[in-house]
This record gives C-alpha cells, sequence and structure tokens, in this order.
C-alpha cells in the first residue's frame, strides 16, 4: 500500500505530505512495510509478468 492516496485522522492532510507527526510516523512505517516489490506500480507488475510469460513460451518452443 502507498502512503498517495491517504488522509491522515489527525490533521486531515493526505499522509504523503507528513504535515504533522502522525503523518510522519504512518509515512515512515508503510515505507519501511513496502519491501522490494512495495514500490513497483500495478504497471510494471504487470510488464513483468508478460515478461515472464514471453520468456516460458520462447523456452518451451526451443526445448521442443
Amino acid at each position: 500500500m502507498t502512503c498517495d492516496r491517504l488522509v491522515c485522522a489527525n490533521c486531515a492532510a493526505p499522509v504523503s505530505e507528513g504535515r504533522c507527526p502522525v503523518c510522519r510516523a504512518s509515512r515512515e512505517r508503510l515505507q519501511q512495510q513496502e519491501g522490494v516489490l512495495g514500490a513497483l506500480t500495478p504497471a510494471a507488475l504487470l510488464v513483468l509478468l508478460v515478461a515472464l510469460v514471453a520468456v516460458a513460451v520462447l523456452a518451451r518452443s526451443f526445448a521442443g
């Protein structure tokens, strides 16, 4: 999950702006939980999936 669309319950501002201590703490916690694939957008994940399927199809055609 990203903090792009989250709204802080404390100050009613977007969490991504980090206006209050609650926003900054939430933003920090989300960034720590992201991991390696958390920073990828859904479009990038789709491109990776299509590339993986293409490699699998090519590998199967060369194996037979």
